[in-house]
């Protein structure tokens, strides 16, 4: 029977307009004749009756070949996008392309691009890397530890059969992996720094190896990739006892992340990008005076002149609190109106462990709500649990503009030395035409613009005199600005 090869969960039903059924969570292989859609059962995991069926796009009625995944997206993210579902507790699932190709941007991308970084930069500095735990960069230790925590509880995860909380702890590392230390680290990698280089190293192949029962190859590709083995599949499982564990640090750089994703938010809010400086972060928490030593970390994330720890949160904020009776209600029974009384009298704190008391009582989730009342609405974020609050002066002064034009053309060049296919440590003449404001700043900041785009000459040029073939970028607000690049030869005589 010619046709394409379906994966559903359940059986078919061929009463609905698409394929759909009732309950269950049975594994089923269809071949579909192309000519005259009939069906042929290929197999089963089960001989439930009637399970639930696994839609596909039901919204545009429509059945993708598990040829055409894979050959689109790749197997591992249709193993993903399975085990990381709710299917595997019972639950029902829904497969759409979107769904799958989350698994991509999820799981798969962030793992190679990590890779795809370290081969990159080490290679550009003729550095190999090593397995080392060794390093004091707070950076490089942060991230060991997490991998420590990783190895602790995705082997736990598995241990208990739970393969969607296993995907979840993985997802959720890789998005610390690349999305902060690797992006905090370009820089040292940059420079050829052989800590950052074995760290990266040592945490990828750690990685690959917890990951392994469920990215099978992906893991295999970057694993062999990094260590020229066999397998990793034919590797032992990673021992958390070889890593460091530091639970002090994955805290107060957790809430450090914490604060500077608030601090971010309110930037997006107000429309302020993220290369326009700022004059000042406030930081108002109990507990702020833990993060004195990651401060010079937190301003260059937020891209803020200064940092402020602030243990006084009245002064900038108060925190509300709002019973849910019909919540609390069935629990607390006659209690409930002797909570609701103090909580109005403000008779209400909260716990070392984030617990929140009233008259005495202690209250559970989803009985209560906290909600942050600010002096400055506006300008102020509260952090996660209610553990604190954060105050953006988003006052934008002509020095701060002038820097933050100039980081724009940075982005710019550096886009340009992409197009033209540049090495990352290719040095260059830079031209760049803008209109007059654009120039002044990139006048003002010419030695930053040529350090971080390794540019051994800038000359500038009024817009109306650029020629048609040059790059064009933008810097805020849309204003166009052209760059041209040239690959030169790094001498001693050009200091550079």
């Amino acid at each position: 029977m010619a046709g394409q090869t379906y994966l559903f969960v359940g059986s078919l039903n061929r009463k609905a307009p698409y394929f759909q059924g009732a309950n269950g969570t049975g594994l089923s292989l269809y071949r579909f004749d192309d000519a005259t859609g009939d069906a042929e059962l290929l197999g089963t995991s089960n001989d439930i009756d009637n399970p639930t069926f696994l839609a596909v796009d039901p919204s545009r009625q429509t059945l993708y070949a598990v040829s055409e995944v894979f050959g689109r997206d790749g197997s591992d993210a249709m193993r993903w996008f399975l085990m990381s579902s709710p299917i595997l507790r019972g639950g029902n699932l829904i497969v759409t392309e979107r769904g799958i190709r989350d698994s991509v941007r999820q799981a798969v991308l962030p793992l190679w691009n990590s890779w795809h970084f370290l081969a990159l930069y080490a290679g550009a500095a003729g550095l190999d890397g090593h397995i080392r735990t060794d390093s004091t960069h707070v950076l490089d230790r942060y991230v060991l530890a997490k991998t420590h925590d990783l190895v602790v509880d995705v082997t736990d995860a598995l241990d208990r059969f739970d393969l969607a909380g296993a995907c979840g702890l993985v997802e959720d590392f890789l998005e610390v992996l690349t999305n902060w230390y690797v992006r905090r680290s370009r820089d040292r990698f940059w420079i050829g720094d052989q800590d950052a280089v074995d760290t990266l190293h040592t945490v990828l192949e750690v990685t690959c190896r917890v990951a392994a029962p469920l990215l099978p190859l992906t893991t295999e590709v970057v694993w062999r990739g990094l260590t020229g083995g066999r397998s990793v599949h034919l590797t032992d499982w990673p021992d958390a006892n070889l890593l460091p564990e530091d639970g002090a640090l994955v805290s107060a750089m957790d809430e450090v992340r914490q604060v500077c994703s608030a601090a971010l938010s309110l930037r997006k809010a107000k429309q302020l990008r993220v290369r326009l400086p700022l004059t000042r972060l406030v930081v108002a928490a109990p507990t702020a005076t833990v993060l004195e030593p990651y401060v010079e970390l937190i301003t260059d994330e937020v891209n803020v002149r200064k940092v402020e720890l602030s243990t006084d949160v009245a002064k900038y904020g108060r925190f509300e609190l709002a019973v849910n009776a019909r919540a609390a209600g069935p629990r607390l029974g006659a209690d409930t109106q002797k909570v609701i009384r103090a909580v109005k009298a403000g008779e209400w704190t909260v716990t070392g462990s984030g617990a929140v008391l009233a008259a005495g009582i202690e209250l559970q989730d989803g009985e209560y709500e906290r909600r942050l009342v600010a002096a400055d609405p506006a300008a102020t974020a509260a952090l996660p649990d209610g553990s604190g609050l954060v105050v953006l002066d988003t006052v934008v002064t002509p020095e701060l503009a002038a820097e933050g034009l100039a980081k724009d053309v940075v982005r710019v060049v550096q886009q340009a030395r992409r197009d033209a296919d540049l090495d990352v440590s290719d040095r260059i003449t830079l031209t760049v035409w803008a209109p007059e404001e654009v120039l002044a700043a990139v006048a003002e900041h010419e030695e930053f613009l040529a350090h971080e785009t390794l540019a051994l000459s800038v000359t500038r040029a009024d817009l109306d005199s650029a020629p048609a073939d040059v790059f064009q970028g933008s810097a805020a607000g849309g204003v166009p600005v052209k760059v041209a690049v040239a690959r030169t030869e790094h001498t001693a005589e050009s200091g550079a």
